[in-house]
């Protein structure tokens, strides 16, 4: 079975000869734990890939990201670095003034000038399975703009100008979406980080209204062209599980141990991938290698149960994290 044929059948649930496999890392691993990096991906190759490609050059460009400091985001963002290998948080917003919209751009030169010639071979090279990564996360990109107790209160208040701006971006975003399915790539990724520890970080209703007819029409795009939708978002979200699964997103990317694990996979395993994760807050940091086992075995039990599918061996390997505690996520999933 190829990678590309064991990812698809997990998205269909249909059985497989083993859990694919998706090893994320942050910038920090390759900038100073490369060699450790080479030897996991080469006991444990991914079965995900992304296709070759470029966007176009941010004309605001300025800086290097994950070098502490500060750098400059194509929209104007500019994020502030503390540690070396992390990518930093925003901390000055072109619209923190309400009276900037008017003359505010989008980056169109991203989409206008990419170059996506390279995306069909590279498809046609590989039995892997080849995902697109997406600047699409509006909500995330609404606080970077704006900042976030800004756009809260925006949010509370009905601000028209937030509402704008949001259908502003999800012009931008379809269009960026449509060059992704003219490609040959198998799935369209987007994300947004929706939750705290415990809960939303808006209300479910709120949620509904104001965002979830934009991820319906991402996901009808991608469907329409033929590829799987996958989704990746930080905390508790299980009050949007229903609604993610309503408008078809095929995977899910979320921090399942910040959640009732067992609860999900009553609930949604056979109906929504589970695309992953393994516990990076507690477990991959700080656990021991028996931990990690134990989080695995849980993960198995709750979301697959006795079928081999539906579920992702994936997890994100931190900065600080040990080599063989990332070794053992895929170790464990090997004997399921």
């Amino acid at each position: 079975m190829t990678s590309r044929e064991r990812v698809t059948k997990t998205l269909r649930f249909e059985e497989v000869d083993r859990f694919p496999r998706d090893l994320w890392s942050l910038p920090g691993i390759a900038m100073h734990r490369g060699e450790e990096l080479k030897a996991l991906r080469e006991r444990f190759p991914n079965d995900i890939e992304g296709p070759k490609f470029s966007y176009g050059k941010g004309k605001r460009c300025r800086g290097e990201s994950a070098e502490v400091g500060s750098y400059v985001d194509a929209y104007g963002c500019v994020w502030h670095v503390a540690e070396p290998g992390i990518v930093g948080e925003v901390k000055e917003y072109p619209l923190a003034d309400w009276s900037s919209l008017a003359s505010y751009r989008l980056p169109w030169e991203l989409i206008d000038e990419a170059d996506f010639s390279r995306v069909d071979a590279g498809c046609a090279a590989t039995d892997r399975f080849v995902l697109a990564g997406t600047e699409v996360r509006p909500f995330e990109r609404m606080q970077f703009l704006r900042g976030t107790e800004n756009l809260f209160m925006d949010l509370a208040w009905g601000e028209k100008a937030a509402l704008e701006l949001r259908d502003r971006l999800h012009e931008f975003y379809l269009a960026e979406i449509a060059g992704w399915c003219k490609t040959a790539v198998d799935g369209v990724s987007f994300m947004d980080d929706w939750g705290t520890q415990k809960s939303l970080l808006i209300s479910p209703e709120m949620w509904k209204s104001i965002f979830k007819p934009l991820y319906r029409e991402y996901c009808a795009a991608i469907h329409k062209a033929g590829k799987f939708a996958f989704f990746h978002s930080d905390g508790n979200i299980e009050a949007i599980y229903p609604d993610l699964v309503e408008i078809g997103v095929d995977a899910v990317n979320s921090q399942l141990f910040c959640m009732d694990i067992e609860g999900l996979g009553e609930r949604y395993a056979g109906k929504i991938a589970f695309w992953g994760e393994v516990d990076r807050q507690n477990v991959l940091p700080f656990g021991k290698r028996a931990d990690v086992a134990a989080a695995v075995r849980r993960l198995a039990t709750a979301l697959a149960g006795k079928k081999r599918t539906g579920v992702f061996a994936q997890c994100e390997w931190g900065v600080h994290d040990p080599a063989e505690n990332i070794a053992a996520v895929f170790e464990e999933w090997g004997k399921y």
